[in-house]
């Protein structure tokens, strides 16, 4: 029996259309993600979690090879420190491996921040919760989808 996939499960609670994609191989680079799926790695939407303090946490969406501007992360939030969570800190807020990370079907709510590069292609994909496997779908399906995401200006 296959393993189930998270973010399946809460976009078919949700009614929301999309596509699995299974790699071939486990893609090593965001640009080879991109490649397998048939998109460009503007496409590809990385879930980054940071971790606030002592049990806060916030994930960032970014687009392909974007970089997170820090600075706007940290004034959006009012604070004036923010770091990577580390492996097991994403597994246990998550429920996630690293490389799987996806914001739906999360095992926690948290707060989630989409830079506006997010929404520029009429489809993009995301991470599904099972390593190798990718949802893919319209950008607008995922906003109704997450209800709550803030979207602003977060890349460099």
């Amino acid at each position: 029996m296959e393993r189930p996939v998270p973010a399946a499960l809460a976009l078919d609670q949700l009614g929301i259309p999309y596509r699995l994609f299974k790699h071939p191989q486990p893609p090593d680079s965001l640009e080879e993600a991109a490649r397998q799926r048939g998109q460009i790695p503007g496409q590809v939407i990385r879930s980054i979690l940071f971790r606030l303090g002592e049990d806060q946490f916030i994930m960032v969406l970014m687009a392909g090879p974007g970089q997170i501007s820090w600075k706007r992360i940290r004034a959006t939030l009012g604070v004036s420190r923010i770091t990577m969570a580390s492996e097991a800190e994403v597994l246990s807020v998550t429920g996630f491996v690293r490389g799987a990370v996806t914001p739906l079907g999360l095992s926690h709510p948290l707060r989630i921040l989409a830079d506006e590069s997010v929404f520029f292609h009429d489809e993009i994909s995301i991470g599904s919760g099972v390593r190798g496997v990718a949802i893919i779908l319209k950008p607008t399906d995922l906003q109704s989808a997450l209800d709550q995401v803030e979207i602003g200006k977060f890349a460099l």
